[in-house]
């Protein structure tokens, strides 16, 4: 496995295309890297595009505080037609007559999804059920059944109605907790309005801090290892700062924190991270009391 150049450890936000696993977009990025030490944070689906966080080298410790970060979606429902898996990727189970269907009524249907709500999770999802996953049971032909989970929907902005015949497709932008499908919204929204619906298109457009404007293409990411320039990774003091508080350590508080020692507490609530004087990352630190203690140490006395 060779590159171009050197990649150091950071985070890479990759505009996934569609029709490859995220699991085939880290393959992609070993090979550009040059390293086996890659890792996605937010599975996407093969049918979806846009924003997913990619780590390499010691970032990839960073992962576990991408995972509950808020995200946003553009996606496209189409109301009057149903699927196995809620989305274009699944075989038809169902199709109703749409056209009748107001404005108003679509309006109100996606109104009453936000908040804090209980959502059912689509049954061809990752979620585990004794050990396996629902998609894999429902591929072998199993009938399932998942319990809902509280999530929180910010916000359901409708971009644009378009009718289609016996369809209506609706476009629509969403800002949502983590956990959140984007493919149970359609389900359900054909659901309330009696005519089935499922997700046509998906793109993520952000994960907290983490945008399309700072996204790259593989395609892009190849051409600028091939010619031995900077893949325009976040390094990984930069990335904590777009995860979490931050708190600049002096150089004997450096020292100390390589050994995996405490600092003095600096009335910081919640997690944040540690950088060094050169912007460093250094650890992500919780405080107790009048100290604050390293929950993951970065940079540690070799």
């Amino acid at each position: 496995m060779t590159n171009a150049q050197p990649v150091q450890p950071g985070l890479i936000v990759v505009d996934k295309p569609q029709g490859i696993t995220s699991h085939g977009v880290v393959s992609r990025m070993r090979r550009i890297c040059g390293t086996r030490k890659v890792g996605h944070g937010g599975t996407l689906d093969p049918m979806a595009t846009g924003v997913l966080i990619v780590a390499v080298g010691k970032a990839t410790k960073l992962l576990t505080y991408v995972s509950g970060l808020d995200k946003s979606y553009a996606a496209t429902i189409r109301l009057g037609q149903a699927t196995v898996t809620d989305d274009a990727e699944g075989d038809v189970t169902a199709s109703a007559d749409a056209s009748a269907i107001a404005d108003a009524s679509i309006h109100e249907g996606l109104a009453a999804m936000t908040g804090e709500i209980d959502q059912v999770p689509s049954a061809v999802s990752a979620v585990k059920i004794d050990g396996q996953r629902a998609y894999k049971r429902v591929r072998d032909g199993e009938t399932v059944e998942l319990k809902a989970r509280r999530i929180t929907i910010a916000a359901i902005e409708i971009e644009a109605i378009r009718r289609e015949g016996a369809f209506i497709d609706v476009d629509i932008d969403v800002s949502c907790s983590s956990g959140t499908y984007i493919r149970a919204i359609a389900r359900d929204l054909g659901d309330a309005l009696g005519v089935g619906g499922h997700l046509t298109a998906l793109r993520r457009t952000r994960i907290g801090g983490f945008g399309l404007d700072t996204a790259a293409t593989l395609e892009t990411l190849a051409e600028r290892s091939a010619a031995g320039e900077p893949l325009g990774a976040l390094t990984m003091g930069e990335a904590a700062a777009r995860l979490m508080p931050t708190r600049t350590a002096t150089e004997a508080e450096a020292k100390a924190l390589s050994y995996g020692k405490s600092l003095e507490a600096a009335g910081i609530e919640g997690r944040y991270a540690v950088l060094g004087e050169n912007g460093d990352l250094l650890a992500v630190m919780i405080e107790k009391g009048d100290q604050a203690k390293p929950e993951t140490v970065f940079a540690a006395a070799s």
